[in-house]
């Protein structure tokens, strides 16, 4: 039968004196909800992954900005002066001086022109959202590593924490049993050697609980300074570890759903596509280009003598020879070759990390089940060791191997704890979306 190992940090830890130094004014009292939700709020590479979203959105902006129109106006004022012998200008028989000028014109001018096809531009736009979407799932994936990492880390303290409260019970045992031991030996029951026994036993004890609580203390700077908040702030871990049972999940069912959720493997076949529109674009610059350009406007010596003017055309442009396009189609070919054995190898990571996770899920229950019977167990090893010394059958060896024994089964237990949860926190990544289910993944919701 599997045990549930609650263990309310609250109550415990914090009520011991030593403890204390965690919770002055009013401990912070930190979910694992609200651990992730600082850590996404706070995370460096969640916030540059970010930026590269915007930035990739702002290029897709200039690269549809090709195929829009583009309206200037212009209002040169113009002090000139030309040489007629060297544009060519000569009239025979009739002298014209060398330098005309300086003359001065004014123009008002309004210039439009619209591209009416351009496939090269159009597969560069299509390529160019492509990326923008291969960035927002490089966020999101951004944003389900701190969850796993947070996650992580708050498992860790918990586990810290776990140890502090196993060593305190244990100096707690300790010291009922050197008591044990004074008072056999001053009933002519037992002798100095117990009593000694029982001091030093206590004294490890008393060590173990020091390294404990030290360890518990530096597992909440890490998880502080990771979720954005002053190493200093006093934190009370709101959640107990404890046991909580997985639902089975057979691969087969899950993993095109995980597949389709997955950001990182999302990202990489937005990025195939983004490459598949480049090269379509490639393609399309030995394509014919329509355009539509024309101004309209007014220009004259002086003001008063401003005159209108206009010009309206459609040129169709041809690109005969283009050396570049080749090299470009094969720098983007061997980049398609690239990601596709990428995302060949991500598809059989997914699966991996599924199989992984699930199995480390019931290998760590089974794990939960056997330390709880192994504390059971021990437990009552220590309760007849003390019950037999108690009775002068013995002396206090056996109670001694005996809280070895619970020691160690405290640990186990400690330990296949951990490990369940840690699994919970691998398939909730495994399974991608990581960001809207990880509640009920891991906190059973």
């Amino acid at each position: 039968m599997i045990r549930s190992l609650k263990i309310p940090l609250s109550l415990v830890l914090f009520c011991a004196t030593p403890i204390l130094v965690l919770a002055q004014s009013a401990p912070l009292r930190l979910t694992l909800s609200d651990a992730i939700h600082r850590g996404l709020q706070s995370n460096l590479g969640v916030l540059v992954a970010e930026t590269r979203v915007q930035e990739a959105a702002s290029i897709s902006e200039r690269r549809q900005s090709l195929l829009l129109p583009r309206l200037q106006i212009q209002t040169p004022v113009a002090l000139q002066s030309h040489s007629l012998r060297a544009m060519g200008i000569s009239v025979p028989g009739l002298p014209l001086p060398d330098v005309v000028g300086p003359y001065s014109t004014y123009e008002v001018r309004a210039y439009a022109d619209q591209p009416i096809v351009n496939l090269q531009a159009l597969h560069t736009l299509r390529s160019a959202r492509l990326s923008t979407a291969s960035a927002r799932s490089d966020y999101q994936d951004a944003r389900d590593l701190v969850i796993h990492n947070v996650a992580a880390l708050y498992l860790s303290a918990q586990a810290e924490f776990a140890e502090v409260i196993a060593a305190q019970s244990r100096v707690d045992t300790a010291e009922v049993l050197q008591k044990l031991a004074k008072h056999q030996r001053d009933a002519g029951v037992a002798t100095g050697i117990d009593v000694l026994r029982a001091q030093v036993q206590l004294a490890n004890e008393q060590q173990s609980l020091v390294q404990a609580r030290n360890r518990a203390k530096s597992s909440l700077l890490v998880l502080a300074r990771t979720i954005g908040m002053s190493p200093g702030t006093a934190i009370e871990l709101a959640d107990p570890l404890e046991f909580r049972p997985a639902n089975a999940i057979a691969v087969e069912s899950v993993l095109p759903a995980a597949l389709a959720a997955r950001p990182d493997y999302q990202s990489l076949l937005r990025q195939r596509s983004a490459l598949d529109e480049q090269l379509k674009a490639s393609h399309s610059r030995y394509l014919p280009k329509l355009d539509a350009t024309g101004n309209y406007g007014g220009i004259g010596r002086t003001l008063n003598s401003i005159r209108a003017t206009e010009l309206a055309q459609i040129s169709l442009t041809f690109t005969v020879f283009d050396r570049d396009r080749d090299g470009e189609e094969h720098q983007i070919q061997a980049q398609i070759r690239r990601l596709d054995r990428q995302i060949n190898d991500a598809m059989l990571g997914v699966e991996q990390d599924l199989r992984q996770a699930l199995l480390d899920i019931d290998s760590a229950a089974e794990e939960v089940s056997v330390a709880g019977v192994g504390l059971d167990l021990a437990q009552k090893e220590v309760d007849l060791a003390q019950l037999r010394f108690g009775q002068g059958v013995t002396n206090n060896i056996e109670v001694i191997s005996a809280q070895d024994a619970l020691s160690r089964a405290q640990q186990n237990q400690i330990v296949a704890l951990t490990h369940h949860a840690d699994a919970r926190i691998s398939l909730a990544r495994a399974l991608g979306n990581t960001e809207a289910t990880y509640a009920e993944v891991l906190e059973g919701r």
